[in-house]
């Protein structure tokens, strides 16, 4: 009975998606209900402290995936060609900064497999944004100066179909007797 729930099969069956189909454009209410879901994750004290920015624009993926590799020591793209790429800030004079961030990446990654798109985290925003060349960036897009990078979800069509769950290890619950 429950594992048929629509939601379980969604949250036991998203993968993360490296290789996308660059000729199929992303539908505007698609990437809309993605960061709506993304806005309504949970976030400490119900602060909403996260601001997303969507980069459709070539160009502008193209450059920001050339300087994620440069921080991760590639030269190959960390965006995997991905049309849409979403930023994730949180505002850092939050305590749960990290959390918020967080927890609204994971919400658009599981929206995304639910509206039949690929998705897939991107570290290294926080290095990216952290940086005197992101903090120019925060301050034309008018981020005020306390946000901070969580991560990218990138987001397309899959240029495959994804792979199967791998078995989850044994070891990862452990009950508690009462």
């Amino acid at each position: 009975m429950l594992e048929e729930n629509a939601v379980l099969q969604a949250l036991y069956n998203r993968r993360s998606v490296r290789r996308y189909d660059g000729h199929r454009p992303v539908e505007q209410e698609k990437i809309e209900a993605i960061l709506k879901a993304g806005q309504y994750a949970p976030t400490g004290r119900n602060a909403m402290s996260t601001k997303f920015v969507v980069i459709q624009e070539p160009m502008l993926l193209h450059q920001l995936s050339q300087w994620n590799a440069s921080i991760m020591g590639v030269d190959t793209d960390p965006f995997y060609g991905a049309p849409v790429a979403i930023l994730v800030l949180a505002d850092a004079e939050r305590h749960t900064w990290i959390e918020d961030g967080s927890l609204a990446i994971g919400a658009m990654l599981n929206a995304a497999y639910a509206l039949g798109l690929g998705s897939c985290w991107i570290h290294r925003a926080r290095e990216m944004f952290d940086s005197a060349n992101g903090k120019v960036l925060l301050t034309k897009w008018n981020i005020p100066a306390q946000y901070r990078g969580v991560g990218f979800c990138i987001l397309g069509y899959p240029a495959s179909a994804l792979p199967e769950p791998v078995p989850r290890k044994s070891d990862q619950i452990l009950w508690l007797e009462t």
